[in-house]
Parts: structure tokens; C-alpha cells; sequence
């Protein structure tokens, strides 16, 4: 079988250097520039990916509020000083970093400082990067594989339910993702023309994303190291050939080390605290919380939680094994058409043979290594594993998705069997897939069986291009209602909370981030001891699967609509109750992490209610000022939101991953960085809640342990009125405050 596709730029020199003609010739000469145009021209194809990937992403996206409100924190305090912008710092005192590298959350500090502080300024650009990862993609794939490879490719790229919830949240995922299909891109041209500033150009964005997401944004390299060592154009020798492979390293490395530098290099006083380690050491976060943590778990980390699906850290993820990616909770956001996927690959492979001098194989070896990885990092992982993080597996499906359907239109005998193959493995993957979900999608296994059916035997009789492209297009087509369904279903409630997840709100309970940790803001708070989380509402736009009202309920069993969105003070709706300015939501991830996130308040908040908070703050304000110090970084959030408050979370995310000393708290006492301590009981009560079953880290407890006998204790009590309480009825809360001014050396001591 023969290789007969043409890249563009190759059509276009060739267009471009027909000869001048005169008289006769001119009209030879008119459809030749004419010809030349057409091929620089925009394609109307890829017109319509970004459309459609631009109303996905962008359509009512201001319902999702703040989403994480971890990150909208941390980027109001970045905003507010350059400072804490350079060292990622959740607070605006700069005690502690978030505990991810920070390119993603510069973006978003960037664009608020430009448009205000507000959810559309932190969100629009991660919708944006969306959009640019389906352009980049289809290109990507179209360079090999023609025009309708690419336009498959970023169609099942742009409608994969968890790529449209990354995009419309502010998670890092989205720039992770566009990173690394921007890097395989650049990969690609260079095997195209062997030049090295492209495997340069490759490295520098690997680097960039690393600095957005640490280790994960290394999967693709493997397959692009190997793909060049394999087909290097260069033609001047292996020897050659390696070294302009070095030179993409050092690229990568200087890019992705810069800011671990400038961190290590910084002295620990003169910067924040890094999040997520127990020593302070930027090593640490990049090669043991975000590193091997994720993979092997963390040491003293919560391991399996009883009643889940069996397999560490199986309320996150699933068990581990090789088909983890189709299961309830990660099949529905990734995993509809990765049969058609691997077939496909499977069918290049066997086409180029991985012959040097076919184009296909290093584009291939690149992308399918890429894939290859990815999935089998993702099956194995038996550490921290959200769903969400399958959004980098995405763009690698969809490739071979693309390139596959392009070479199966072929008419070979190879062909010939290999594309009902296809088919029949992108049938069997999504009945399985949606055989974790019922209620959705009942009348599609019938349709999958007959088309499949039909596009098998169409595929296996006939040679004809007409008859094939008929007939896997058709296929195609089936294949795409289950993920365009649930694309679209996104759009019908808030993608917010920690968590992002695409597809209706319903789905989310069925064994996704629903099922104990919350998709859209709900569920660990009342599965751990926290307050009770109401649920998001939304409309679900398709599927049978949902309350008829389009709301779904809190894990809490609180009432249908609970927590429905509305809008704000600030006027984006699903923001709920607070600042005039912000229309921050008072509690955080409503009582701990099971609340209504963005879409209403939960029934606790940062110090166990908005009253409560008020107190606090108010009480400090009234008694010198200064930074009040919380157990978790979460539970600081809400505030920083609101009013840019100095509250900082000295525990790490849940106040579990930062195990910081009392020498180091009575540091940042006696520099002035921190006065007040809130209790760590009252912290617990009110803000994150429960401890997960095998965590045993012990994050703040030894300071806060030392604060308990050095420091002077302040008890606060607040009233709640009738109309203020999430749960009705007039409610009071007891804060413990403790007052640490010039108690240092007693903090030391302790």
C-alpha cells in the first residue's frame, strides 16, 4: 500500500512556482495563483472545529463562579503583589505557595491584573487555551494525514466531555494540555525538515509545561525521543542527529528548571513556604508530592477507602489495571473511543511498518508514544489520581482517532481488515463505557450495534473511497453521540469545585467525583464528617439520565436544589453570597469539601459559617491586625476571595501536606508574618472536616499543638441569623483564636 498524502506546505511551493505566463497562458497562470491561495487560505473545516470549540468553552461560562477556588485565591493574592506572584503564594502575606509550579496561575494573575478580578478574567483564557489545542491538533494530524484526518482528530478532541470541563475551569490542566500538543507539533515539523530549532522549539514547551504542571508534562517525551532517534531527516549521521536531541534537552530542562531555580536559590526566609512538603524544598514538591507521590502514593497518605471499587486511593480513580480508563469514573470523561483509538494506531503501524523513510512512522512513534505512555501511566498510577487528569490523554486519542481514520480509508487489503476492526473495537469500548452510567443514553447500544455492524461489512466488501468514506464516516458519526452528548451536557450546570467533570450533573454520582469527592462542589464533606454539601444544580441538556428539574442532590441527601446556582452580588451567576465587589461564595467548598462550591452556600465556610468568619476577621481588625493562620490552605480560600483578607493556610491544601515545624511558625511570628492562630479543632470543624482513612501525615498539628501552650487564647462566639443560616433556623459557632504577639521564643520552646 502506497503512501499518497500531501502535506500543504508541499502543495503550496509547488503551486507557487508555476512560470509566468502571457497572453495565452495567463488563464494556466490565474487557476495556478488561484490553486496557490486556496491552499493558504483558511480551511473552512478547521473554521468549524473552533466554533464549536469555542462555544463549548465559552457558552454560559460564567456560571461556574470561582470553580477552584484554591487556584482563584491564589491568583487574587498573585494580582495583588508582585512578590507573591513570582513565588506562587495562595496568601497574600506570602507564607505558604500553592503546591503546583505556577505558569498557569501567571496567566490568570496577568489577565486580571489587566480586566479586573473577577471569575470571566481567570476563566476566558483557559477556554481560550482550549480552543487553541483542537487548532494546534487538527493541524498536527492534517500535516500527515490530510485535511479530513485532521478535521476527525479535532472533532473528537473538541467534544471529549473532560477537555470541556478543563477549559472551563481554572485547574492548570488546560495549558498542561496545550503545551504538550504544541510540543508534539513542533516535534513533527522537525522530523518533516530535520531542523533543529523545531526539537528546540519542542523542548522549550515541554519546559513551559512543566512549569505548569511538573512531571506529568514529561509523558510525551519518550515518544518524541524516539521517534527522532528512529527517523531523523538530518542525514548527516547518527551522531548528529543526537545532539540536536541534546540541544531539545537542555532547552527543556533550562526552561522547566528556571523557576525550581530561582525557589532553591531563594533563602527559605525570603519566600513562602513550599506547599505539599515536609522540608520546605522545591525538590520535594516536584519529585515526591508531584512527582512519585501520585504514582506509587505518598508516604503516610490516605490509602484505600472503604466501600470504593477496591485499589489505593480508589475514591479518586478506580483500581488500578489495564482497563482503570474504562471504568465509571474515568470512561465517561475520556474514554468513549479509545477502542477506535488503538485499532487505528494499530493500522498505521502496519501500513508504515516503521520504514525510516516512511513519514507516518516517526509520526507515530511521537504521537502513538505519546499515547502509549499517557494510558499506561494513568492505568498504573496508584497514588493521588484525580479523573480529571485523563484531559492529557485526551489530545493523544484523538490524534490516533484522526490519522487512523484517514489511513483505513484505503482500499488495501490491509485495510480491509483492519478498519471493521476498528469499528468493532470503538463499538464494544463505548457499550462498555456507557454500560457505568445507567439512565444515559439507553437507546444508543442498538444504534452503535447496527451501524457498526453495517459500516463492518461495507468496509470488508467494497474498495470504493466513495462507499468507505460512506461508511466509516457513518461509523464515525455513532461513535461521536455519547461524547458530543456529554460535551454539550457540561454546558447544563457549574463545572466548579476542586474536581472538574464533564458530561450531565447526574453522572457525576454514578462512581465519577460524584460518587465521595464531588464533581461539581459535593460530596467528601458529608462522606467525611464535614458539612453538609448541598448539590449543584444545572440543566441537563441531553440524556434521559436526571431529575426532570435538572437538579441533582448533594451526597449529603440535602434537598433537591439545595444549592442550586444563582447569581451573585457580583453578578455572575453561580458565584452565590458575599462580596459586593467579587460575589465570593462565604463558605469554603461549603463546610469542607462537599458544599455547593460556586453555586450557593455551604453550612459551614473557612471558620464554620459567614458569620463566623466575620467575627474573626473583625475581632482581628479591631486588635492590631495582622495575618490569622489556618490549619488548611482551603479553608483560607473563601476569605482571600472575598476581600483579599490575610488569612494563610499553614497546613498545605488540607492542612495534612505541609508538616511544618513550631521553630518555623515561630519565625514567621517573630518576622511578622503571621499573629493569629485559629484553633486546629475549630479549623477542622469548619473547614476541611474529616481525616481520609490511612492519612496519617501530620501537616500542622505539631504547630498548632505549640500555639495551644504558648499563645493567649481568644474565644469568639457568633450568631448566625434565621436568614443567613444554609440550613434555616437562627444557629451560633465558637471560634478559638489564639493571639501569638511577641510569643516566639515561647513558640520555639514548644
Amino acid at each position: 500500500m502506497s503512501y499518497s498524502w500531501e502535506t500543504s506546505s508541499a502543495a503550496s511551493s509547488q503551486a507557487s512556482a508555476a512560470p509566468v505566463t502571457t497572453g495565452a497562458g495567463a488563464a494556466w497562470d490565474w487557476r495556478a495563483r488561484a490553486r496557490a491561495l486556496a491552499v493558504r487560505a483558511p480551511r473552512p473545516e478547521l473554521f468549524g472545529l473552533l466554533v464549536l470549540a469555542g462555544i463549548l468553552n465559552l457558552w454560559a461560562l460564567s456560571g461556574n463562579g470561582w470553580a477552584n477556588e484554591y487556584y482563584s485565591a491564589a491568583v487574587r493574592s498573585m494580582s495583588s503583589s508582585w512578590h507573591n506572584f513570582l513565588y506562587a503564594s495562595l496568601d497574600p502575606s506570602g507564607v505558604m505557595t500553592v503546591d503546583k509550579s505556577p505558569l498557569a496561575l501567571w496567566v490568570q494573575a496577568l489577565s486580571v491584573r489587566v480586566f479586573g478580578y473577577h471569575p470571566l478574567s481567570m476563566l476566558v483564557p483557559e477556554a481560550l487555551m482550549g480552543v487553541a489545542s483542537v487548532a494546534l491538533l487538527y493541524d498536527l494530524v492534517r500535516r500527515r494525514f490530510g485535511r479530513l484526518g485532521g478535521f476527525v482528530a479535532g472533532l473528537a478532541l473538541a467534544v471529549t466531555p473532560i477537555t470541556v470541563a478543563v477549559s472551563r475551569h481554572n485547574n492548570p490542566d488546560a495549558l498542561l494540555v496545550l503545551c504538550c500538543v504544541a510540543a508534539l507539533w513542533c516535534a513533527v515539523r522537525a522530523l518533516e525538515d530535520g531542523r533543529t530549532r523545531w526539537l528546540v522549539a519542542a523542548g522549550v514547551l515541554v519546559g513551559l509545561g512543566f512549569e505548569t504542571k511538573m512531571g506529568v508534562a514529561l509523558t510525551v517525551v519518550p515518544g518524541i525521543a524516539a521517534a527522532w532517534l528512529w527517523v531523523s531527516p538530518a542525514g548527516r549521521g547518527r551522531l548528529h542527529a543526537l545532539r540536536q536531541l541534546l540541544a531539545g534537552g537542555a532547552a527543556m530542562v533550562m526552561v522547566g528548571g528556571a523557576w525550581p531555580a530561582l525557589v532553591q536559590l531563594t533563602p527559605a526566609a525570603d519566600r513562602p513556604w513550599i506547599s505539599g512538603t515536609s522540608d520546605n524544598s522545591i525538590f520535594s514538591l516536584m519529585f515526591e508530592y508531584n512527582g512519585l507521590g501520585r504514582v506509587d502514593g505518598q508516604t503516610g497518605g490516605p490509602g484505600a477507602v472503604a466501600g470504593g471499587p477496591g485499589g489505593a486511593n480508589s475514591l479518586f480513580g478506580g483500581s488500578t489495571g489495564p482497563l482503570r480508563l474504562l471504568n465509571s469514573a474515568l470512561g465517561g470523561q475520556a474514554g468513549w473511543l479509545l477502542g477506535f483509538a488503538l485499532v487505528g494506531g494499530l493500522g498505521i503501524l502496519i501500513a508504515s511498518r516503521l520504514r525510516r523513510a516512511d513519514g507516518r512512522s516517526g509520526w507515530l512513534v511521537a504521537v502513538g508514544g505519546a499515547f502509549l505512555t499517557t494510558a499506561v501511566l494513568f492505568s498504573a498510577a496508584s497514588g493521588i489520581f484525580h479523573p480529571y487528569y485523563v484531559s492529557l490523554l485526551a489530545p493523544f486519542a484523538a490524534a490516533l482517532v484522526g490519522a487512523g481514520a484517514a489511513q483505513l480509508l484505503d482500499g488495501g487489503l490491509r485495510a480491509r481488515i483492519v478498519a471493521p476492526l476498528a469499528v468493532a473495537a470503538g463499538v464494544a469500548c463505548e457499550l462498555i463505557v456507557r454500560g457505568d452510567y445507567p439512565g444515559q443514553l439507553e437507546w444508543l447500544p442498538p444504534v452503535l450495534i447496527v451501524v457498526g455492524v453495517l459500516a463492518a461489512l461495507a468496509l470488508i466488501a467494497f474498495g470504493s473511497r466513495v462507499v468507505r468514506v460512506a461508511a466509516l464516516g457513518g461509523a464515525l458519526a455513532a461513535l461521536l453521540i455519547a461524547p458530543t452528548v456529554w460535551a454539550f451536557d457540561t454546558l447544563g450546570h457549574a463545572t466548579s469545585g476542586t474536581f472538574p467533570a464533564g458530561g450531565p450533573a447526574s453522572a457525576e454520582t454514578m462512581g465519577g467525583p460524584g460518587s465521595g469527592f464531588g464533581g461539581a462542589g459535593r460530596g467528601l464533606g458529608a462522606r467525611f464528617g464535614a458539612g453538609a454539601g448541598a448539590g449543584t444544580g444545572g440543566v441537563q441538556l441531553f440524556g434521559p439520565g436526571g431529575a426532570s428539574s435538572g437538579r441533582g442532590t448533594g451526597s449529603s441527601g440535602a434537598p433537591e436544589g439545595a444549592g442550586a446556582p444563582r447569581a451573585g452580588a457580583g453578578g455572575f451567576p453561580g458565584a452565590g453570597q458575599g462580596s459586593p465587589q467579587t460575589g465570593a461564595v462565604p463558605g469554603t467548598f461549603g463546610g469542607g469539601f462537599g458544599g455547593a462550591g460556586a453555586g450557593g452556600a455551604g453550612a459551614g465556610g473557612a471558620f464554620g459559617g459567614d458569620a463566623s468568619l466575620t467575627s474573626v476577621l473583625s475581632y482581628v481588625a479591631k486588635h492590631g491586625g495582622g495575618t490569622v493562620a489556618v490549619s488548611s490552605q482551603s479553608s483560607a480560600a473563601s476569605a482571600i476571595i472575598a476581600s483579599n483578607a490575610k488569612v494563610a493556610g499553614i497546613g498545605g491544601f488540607s492542612g495534612r501536606e505541609s508538616d511544618v515545624s513550631a521553630s518555623w511558625l515561630a519565625q514567621e511570628v517573630r518576622a511578622g508574618k503571621i499573629r493569629w492562630v485559629v484553633g486546629e479543632a475549630s479549623a477542622q470543624a469548619s473547614g476541611f472536616g474529616g481525616r481520609l482513612p490511612g492519612d496519617t501525615r501530620t501537616g500542622s498539628r505539631t504547630a498548632m499543638s505549640a500555639v495551644e501552650t504558648a499563645c493567649r487564647k481568644v474565644t469568639l462566639t457568633s450568631t448566625t441569623s434565621k436568614a443567613g443560616a444554609s440550613l434555616g433556623g437562627a444557629s451560633s459557632s465558637t471560634s478559638t483564636l489564639y493571639d501569638c504577639h511577641g510569643r516566639s521564643a515561647q513558640l520555639a520552646k514548644a
